[in-house]
């Protein structure tokens, strides 16, 4: 089993940055990636961006020159720097990762539990 906890939410003016942490802890193998998402109300959840164990990422166009995405494999954590912030930008984002389950290895998925991110214009 596999925990992920998230902080780095908040109220932040248009324009203005976010750092987003996720810590992984528990039971696994491996971790094959890290990833944020974000839901805002009455639409659906969308896939922000990806980072491999191996450090390959994928932005979202929405967001691409705005945030970035980095981890420390060392600490199981994923970050999410986000920068020039948008009112649309205004959502629940959560962690996901993808793990080498142990002593299985079969591939698993786990959520964090979400945090917010509002941007005032």
């Amino acid at each position: 089993q596999v925990q992920l906890v998230e902080s780095g939410g908040g109220l932040v003016q248009a324009g203005g940055s976010l750092r987003l942490s996720c810590e992984a802890s528990g039971t696994f193998f491996s971790i094959n990636a890290m990833a944020w998402y974000r839901q805002a109300p009455g639409k659906q959840r969308e896939l922000v961006a990806r980072i491999t164990s191996g450090g390959s990422t994928y932005i979202a166009d929405s967001v691409k020159g705005r945030f970035t995405i980095s981890r420390d494999n060392a600490k199981n954590a994923v970050y999410l720097q986000m920068n020039s912030l948008k009112p649309e930008d205004t959502a629940a984002y959560y962690c996901f990762v993808e793990v080498v389950s142990s002593p299985s290895r079969r591939l698993a998925g786990y959520w964090g539990q979400g945090t917010q991110v509002t941007v005032s214009s």
